[in-house]
C-alpha cells in the first residue's frame, strides 16, 4: 500500500475535496484550523499512533465511529453522546450497542485539543480525523479532511436503528441507503471495504454462515466452531481474516472466494450489480485506495453543521 501515500495520489484526493467544497458545504475546508489551532493535525495523528500500536483493532473502530455518525443526521458527532434523563442517543441502538467503542481516544483527543485550543475543535472534525489516521495507520490510504463542522446538541436511538443498514442487508437495501447519503453504488463498495479491518459479533453473522447458500462451506465450518447455533453472541471473528489488522484490498479477495463474513459482506458479490467493482477492487489495490479515500471525503459532508448551527462542544460525551 506504499503507493496510496505518495504526493500524487494526496493530489488526487485533495481535488476530491475541492470538488465537494464546491457543493453546500463549501463552509469546510482542509485548513479551517490553521491559524486557530495550528497543533490539532498533529495532537490526532500522535495520539492515534499511540492508540493503534497498543491496539490495533482501535484504528477500525475509529473507522466505525465516523460511519455510524455521519449515517445518522450526518456528521455531527452525535454518536457520541452519552443518554441522559430527557434524551436517548445513538450509543445504545441496537446496531451501536456492544458494538462501537473507542470512544475514549476520542476523548484524550479531545482533552488534549481543549488545553491548548480553547472551544475551537468540534468532536465531530475531531472524529473525521482520527478515523483518517487510523485507516492510515494501518496501511490504508491517507486524505485531506475537510474540517469546520460543529457539534449535535442531540442525538436519537431511533434515527440509528432507521439509518444504518444491517448486516442482513441486500445488495438493493445497500444502495438504496448509501443513495440517500448522496453515495452512490461505487462508494458504497468502497465503503464497504472498511471491513478490510476490524471484526463482528457472532450474532450478527450466524444467519449467513448457518444459513446462506453463497457461502464457501469450508469457511462456514470454521467460523461455526466459535459462533454455535445458539448463544455466545459477543463471540468475535474477524472481517478480514487473511490480514485483520492490516488496510487492504484482501476483503474483496474474500469476496470472490465466497468468504464474506456478513451477509451483507457477501451480497456484494452474488450476482448482482457490484459483482465488477469488486472484481476491480480485488485485482487493483490502488483503485480500491483512491475510491475509499474520495468516498470518505464525501461522506464527510453528510449534512455537517456549520456556522452558528450546533455548538462546540466542550465534552464530546455531552452538550456545553
Amino acid at each position: 500500500m506504499a503507493s496510496c501515500t505518495t504526493k500524487s495520489f494526496l493530489g488526487v484526493i485533495f481535488f476530491f475535496a475541492l470538488l465537494a467544497s464546491s457543493s453546500v458545504s463549501a463552509q469546510l475546508s482542509s485548513s479551517y484550523y490553521a491559524g486557530s489551532c495550528p497543533n490539532l493535525q498533529s495532537i490526532v495523528r500522535s495520539t492515534m499512533t499511540q492508540a493503534v500500536a497498543q491496539d490495533p483493532s482501535l484504528g477500525a473502530s475509529m473507522l466505525r465511529l465516523f460511519f455510524h455518525d455521519c449515517f445518522v443526521n450526518g456528521c455531527d458527532a452525535s454518536v457520541l453522546l452519552d443518554d441522559t434523563p430527557a434524551m436517548v442517543g445513538e450509543k445504545n441502538a441496537p446496531p451501536n450497542r456492544n458494538s462501537l467503542r473507542g470512544y475514549e481516544v476520542i476523548d484524550s483527543i479531545k482533552s488534549q485539543v481543549e488545553s491548548v485550543c480553547r472551544a475551537v475543535v468540534s468532536c465531530a472534525d475531531i472524529l473525521a480525523l482520527a478515523a483518517r489516521d487510523g485507516v492510515n495507520l494501518l496501511g490504508g490510504p491517507s486524505w485531506y479532511v475537510p474540517l469546520g463542522r460543529r457539534d449535535a446538541r442531540t442525538a436519537s436511538l431511533n434515527a440509528a436503528v432507521a439509518n444504518l443498514p444491517p448486516a442482513s442487508a441486500s445488495v438493493g437495501t445497500l444502495v438504496s441507503a448509501f443513495a440517500s447519503k448522496g453515495l452512490n453504488m461505487r462508494d458504497m463498495t468502497a465503503l464497504s471495504g472498511a471491513h478490510t479491518v476490524g471484526s463482528a459479533r457472532c450474532g450478527s453473522f450466524r444467519p449467513h454462515i448457518y444459513n446462506d447458500s453463497n457461502i464457501d462451506q469450508g469457511f462456514a465450518f470454521t467460523r461455526r466452531q466459535s459462533c454455535l447455533a445458539a448463544g455466545g453472541d459477543g463471540s468475535l471473528a474477524p472481517l478480514d481474516p487473511t490480514t485483520p489488522n492490516w488496510f487492504d484490498n484482501s476483503y474483496f479477495q474474500n469476496l470472490m472466494a465466497r468468504r464474506g463474513l456478513l451477509h451483507s459482506d457477501q451480497e456484494l458479490f452474488n450476482n448482482g450489480p457490484t459483482d465488477w467493482v469488486v472484481r476491480m477492487y480485488s485485482s487493483d489495490p490502488a483503485a480500491f485506495a483512491s475510491d475509499f479515500a474520495g468516498a470518505m471525503v464525501k461522506m464527510g459532508y453528510i449534512s455537517p453543521l456549520t456556522g452558528s448551527m450546533g455548538e462546540i462542544r466542550l465534552n464530546c460525551r455531552r452538550i456545553n
